[in-house]
């Protein structure tokens, strides 16, 4: 059964849908107004929350944009005096799980509940499993088009997300190291485009490559990206079917002779935002390591930097 706080200004319709809550097994609190509601949540967290539409001090709306900010876990149900569907469409807007026309509670009410803790409960046990995964592996086999690239790259963001990896920075970094290891292993691997012909404006670059996307041996070559997620670090391999060059011919992109040079940017993003990095002998594949506990550490000097400014 659920715990629910019920906000409500009327003392009379408090009592009445606690009573019914209460008969159904759900364990109730009581808030007079969306202020005293936040008095609550600071000290509990209820599983639903049931909020009128119209109270003094905070109306239910705004308790609606409270909860979303500060309390997103939480569902909340706004009750509507008159039910129409512009309140409704309004609270959704707002971040309202559901809404319920009063005349309706005796009808819906229950249900409603009901299937929220559905959800809610759904939830747990998919955190519960994720908590218990120990690695997850995936392998992409993707041709030499940068837009289908980006979805698979989309898909891995994902992977990571759902694992509850890293902050949205932290993730961006290695989505940006993703993409620049994928773009090289098609454009100087597949298809084996020479980074001088970016020079200038870099149309020679662009033609070439889309010409060399259509022909063979170019067309038929494929990029395999590898991912390997465990609670301790995120292992991407990316190999292209291209005939490679010396790894150790590559200029050292950290030096700060080459930081402003266009050739090698790439290599010098996945250098700065992942923890390992290095090639086969063959010089197609590259394999890039990023440690969880330094994405930590990184947010920890993030955060004290922004301390230390303000």
């Amino acid at each position: 059964m659920a715990s629910i706080l019920i906000v409500e200004d009327n003392a009379t319709q408090a009592t009445q849908i606690r009573l019914r809550l209460e008969h159904d097994g759900h364990s109730v609190l009581v808030a007079d107004d969306g202020k005293q509601a936040t008095l609550v949540l600071a000290e509990t967290r209820p599983d639903i929350i049931i909020t009128d539409l119209n109270m003094p001090e905070m109306d239910g709306l705004e308790l609606v944009e409270y909860v979303r900010m500060h309390h997103s876990e939480i569902p909340v149900v706004l009750l509507t005096a008159d039910g129409t569907e512009d309140t409704g469409v309004k609270a959704l807007r707002k971040g309202a799980t559901s809404y319920l026309p009063k005349s309706e509670l005796g009808q819906s009410l229950i249900g409603t509940v009901s299937e929220i803790m559905d959800l809610i409960e759904t939830r747990r046990s998919r955190n519960e499993v994720m908590e218990s995964l120990i690695a997850a592996e995936s392998t992409y086999v993707v041709p030499n088009d940068h837009r289908f690239a980006g979805q698979v790259i989309s898909h891995l963001e994902e992977q990571l997300r759902t694992m509850n990896y890293s902050d949205d920075t932290g993730m961006v970094r290695i989505s940006m190291a993703l993409r620049e290891a994928v773009a090289n292993a098609i454009d100087h691997g597949n298809l084996e485009l020479d980074s001088d012909l970016r020079d200038d404006d870099g149309s020679a670059y662009t033609e070439l490559g889309r010409q060399r996307a259509r022909q063979e041996p170019w067309m038929g070559r494929r990029v395999t990206v590898t991912s390997r997620v465990t609670p301790s670090q995120v292992r991407y391999t990316i190999s292209d079917q291209g005939s490679g060059f010396d790894p150790s011919s590559l200029p050292d992109p950290l030096d700060p002779e080459n930081l402003l040079r266009t050739h090698g940017r790439g290599l010098m993003l996945i250098r700065s935002f992942m923890d390992e990095v290095t090639h086969n002998a063959a010089g197609n594949e590259i394999t890039m390591v990023k440690h969880r506990e330094s994405l930590r550490n990184y947010v920890d000097s993030d955060s004290a930097g922004d301390s230390d400014s303000s």
